[in-house]
């Protein structure tokens, strides 16, 4: 979407540099091995083991930076806990006409409607067994291509394609920048989803859902009923809004497509904690929407979320915000008198 800084000086480089070109730049400087890598191990409090896989902390990149699977390692190797990679379809798309990502810088807020622009299957693929063996969680961010005549079938082929290279798969359904996409939260296109989807699976790769911020209270119902019935494994909340009047203002406000960073935070945590109570949190969730603080992340986790990921803040903060998020964590939990983040979850969500 768009770029950070790698050193210093070069936030100022970014920033005047075409959003799109400045993410292309950005992730050249990373495969080129010029990112930051973090010095020290991550505090035992912040480890925790879910899904049988072991975080050594609770902050994710979320799905959107690496479209194509090029720099998960680096990304963790920066102090991620965990990499998600996507979204991907089945076949190659370019996605919608330039320009279709947006800075706010005054409001810490970025709009895009990029439409899942990927290089497809295949290449994704390709990387992922090249990088079998190095490790680290890795999750899998799959989607619907813009023409298909069963989008159903297209992530039925993402969980067949990348079941054993993915840590974790995400079913994307909840993006706003392909039309209908959405309609597939439904309750009974959800099901019919959710059954074909965990049907494809062979082993025991756990499946998440990603939703959308701009529910009715009836639509988050009827996806927790659907998670528990069905036993997904998690859902992630939530992907960007539509929503502009109370959220941002100027220009750029009324440009389409979907709205990420600072203006999202309260609306995506308040539906993470409807989702946390609606599933008594049998459910690990990922919280993710407006997140550039250790203070914000630990709102997500009080709320009911168990991880969470950001992006856009990376945008306007650069990569050391992923440190000073985890140092956060940890005064945040001590000043609470919690010895493990596991403590902390839900502990706001009223149940």
């Amino acid at each position: 979407m768009t770029g950070f800084d790698l050193f210093p000086l070069a936030r100022i480089a970014l920033g005047l540099m075409e959003p799109e070109q400045a993410h292309m730049a950005t992730l050249k400087a990373l495969r080129l091995g010029l990112g930051p890598r973090q010095k020290k191990a991550d505090p035992a409090s912040l480890h925790q083991t879910i899904w049988g896989l072991t975080f050594s902390n609770p902050v994710g990149i979320a799905a959107g930076f690496d479209k194509n699977g090029e720099v998960p390692d680096a990304m963790m190797a920066m102090g991620f806990g965990f990499a998600e990679v996507g979204t991907v379809t089945p076949l190659p798309q370019a996605g919608n006409p330039r320009p279709r990502v947006f800075r706010l810088t005054d409001q810490g807020a970025v709009i895009n409607r990029l439409g899942f622009n990927n290089q497809g299957h295949a290449a994704l693929k390709k990387r992922l067994e090249a990088r079998r063996n190095r490790g680290g969680i890795l999750g899998v961010n799959i989607g619907a291509n813009k023409d298909s005549a069963d989008r159903i079938a297209d992530y039925e082929k993402g969980i067949e394609t990348f079941e054993g290279l993915a840590s974790y798969f995400t079913v994307n359904i909840s993006s706003p920048n392909t039309p209908g996409l959405r309609a597939l939260q439904s309750i009974g296109e959800l099901q019919s989803l959710v059954g074909r989807v965990m049907a494809k699976r062979k082993g025991a790769t756990p499946i998440l859902l990603k939703i959308a911020p701009d529910l009715t209270p009836e639509e988050v119902a009827d996806i927790a009923q659907v998670a528990m019935e069905m036993r997904l494994d998690g859902i992630i909340i939530s992907n960007t809004t539509i929503m502009r009047q109370g959220f941002v203002t100027g220009p750029l406000a009324n440009e389409t497509g979907g709205l990420s960073g600072r203006p999202l935070f309260s609306l995506s945590t308040a539906v993470l904690r409807d989702i946390y109570r609606l599933t008594k949190g049998s459910l690990p969730l990922i919280g993710v929407g407006g997140i550039s603080s250790g203070a914000d992340a630990y709102a997500k986790i009080r709320a009911g979320a168990s991880l969470v990921q950001l992006y856009s803040a990376l945008t306007y903060q650069g990569p050391g915000l992923v440190t000073r998020i985890k140092g956060e964590l940890e005064t945040l939990l001590q000043a609470d008198g919690f010895a493990h983040i596991k403590d902390a979850v839900g502990i706001d969500s009223g149940l």
